[in-house]
């Protein structure tokens, strides 16, 4: 579970509602017709924008993405290498199968190895395959940020539409105050749903991208070093452009500097 995305999500939506209800009772906040008029108007476009298929797959892959699934770590993925490199190295490709792997991708390419597949097929099959998981990320983006740039200008003209009604209605003067709070309602509506979720999920979206791709990309490398017989220790130089803090450290434990007399 990605805790920092709930937090971020709970914490906006809690702070809006609290300086809400610090004023005024939230019921104020309510009106159906402009809820609906961004809510549907948001969908309608949206369904324009894209092809149905792609919205199922973007919402989906979205929310178990942005809230269930962290980033997997780099670093974590770099001593797995090393390990899974050390065994080749000592027992061959064939000694990976009793090998516990941890990375689902990672073990899709020990497992094309060890079917015997050249490098060169084993490298063909993870390039498209990342492709493709990078291309369903990028959609997913799509997706939130046109939803970002349509909920504030649906709340615009739902905004419009109210001041046109209210200018229609100028016979009473008190109601014109009422008619006014009514009208704004749904630009407040389409600036919440665009800066508090559709927004944020987006820019989520795209750094879990890089991240898929950078992870991916750290595996093929690795996997293909492996391969052609390189020792484990030239992995670090080979992943030192996808981590640049790696090429700093020292396989070998750091002695301790002596004590100054």
């Amino acid at each position: 579970m990605d805790l920092l995305t709930w937090l971020g999500l709970v914490a906006g939506i809690g702070i809006v509602l609290g300086a809400i209800a610090s004023g005024s009772a939230l019921l104020d906040f309510f009106n159906l017709p402009g809820l609906m008029i961004v809510l549907c108007g948001t969908f309608a476009v949206t369904l324009i924008k894209f092809r149905w298929r792609n919205l199922q797959t973007s919402f989906s892959l979205a929310f178990k993405t942005a809230f269930t699934e962290p980033s997997e770590s780099p670093w974590d993925l770099y001593e797995e290498m090393k390990e899974v490199a050390e065994v080749v190295r000592r027992q061959g490709v064939m000694g990976l199968e009793d090998v516990e792997i941890r990375s689902a991708f990672l073990q899709r390419a020990v497992d094309l190895s060890i079917d015997g597949h050249p490098p060169e097929f084993l490298e063909q099959v993870l390039l498209e395959d990342t492709q493709q998981a990078v291309e369903r990320l990028q959609i997913a983006e799509k997706v939130f940020r046109g939803i970002g740039d349509s909920a504030p200008a649906l709340g615009m003209l739902g905004t419009l539409v109210g001041l046109v009604q209210m200018l229609n209605n100028m016979s009473d003067p008190a109601s014109i105050g009422p008619a006014m709070a009514v009208a704004l309602l749904t630009t407040f509506y389409g600036a919440f749903i665009a800066q508090l979720v559709a927004l944020p999920l987006a820019e989520k979206l795209q750094q879990k991208t890089l991240d898929e791709a950078r992870n991916r990309m750290i595996v093929i490398s690795g996997v293909l070093s492996m391969l052609q017989g390189l020792n484990p220790r030239v992995l670090k130089d080979i992943l030192a452009s996808y981590l640049p803090d790696l090429a700093q450290l020292s396989d070998l434990p750091l002695r301790p500097a002596p004590e100054s007399e």
